[in-house]
């Protein structure tokens, strides 16, 4: 569940930024957007290997 929450707040985090992209057209706020979509894509992946191993151990 730690990784979920971690999951939850790196889209807050990003919020702000992605509001500066797409309603200002702020490019550099379009960079970090799109590395904290990179992160969230491999804490997604985390997440979904826990939950295959929590399910497969019982």
């Amino acid at each position: 569940m730690e990784k979920f929450s971690k999951l939850k707040e790196l889209i807050a985090s990003v919020e702000a930024d992605a509001d500066k992209f797409y309603n200002s057209g702020n490019g550099a706020a379009g960079t970090r957007v799109r590395k904290a979509m990179q992160d969230l894509k491999g804490l997604a992946q985390d997440i979904r290997t826990e939950v295959t191993e929590k399910k497969n151990a019982k």
